[in-house]
């Protein structure tokens, strides 16, 4: 995954979902476009929260991030730094454990 994320880092853009083992769809996704960001969570009870925004851009700010193949709107209060995003994805991938990433606003 880490080279894929590179990769994608070095276009610019891109859109990385996780699943965990054992599950048959994805738990997080992770969007971004130049240095914003936006991480989803996929919770069992099919609903999505996003991370909260960690300052990178203003709450009432407007970015655009990759959703699969299409370009989102998210407010910039559920916008983090695409470093601090891609180490939040790696803590995932290591403890599983999405509460332990930040404040999540259910969608």
């Amino acid at each position: 995954m880490a080279a894929r994320f590179t990769a994608l880092r070095s276009r610019g853009q891109g859109y990385l979902e996780v699943r965990l083992p054992g599950s048959a769809f994805a738990v997080l996704a992770l969007g971004f476009r130049g240095d914003a960001a936006v991480i989803h969570l996929f919770d069992a009870a099919e609903k999505s929260s996003l991370l909260v925004g960690d300052g990178t851009a203003a709450a009432d700010a407007v970015a655009r991030g990759p959703i699969m193949d299409d370009l989102a709107v998210f407010t910039g209060d559920c916008v983090v730094a695409v470093d601090r995003a891609w180490g939040l994805v790696r803590d995932f991938i290591r403890t599983g454990a999405p509460d332990e990433l930040g404040e999540w606003r259910e969608l």
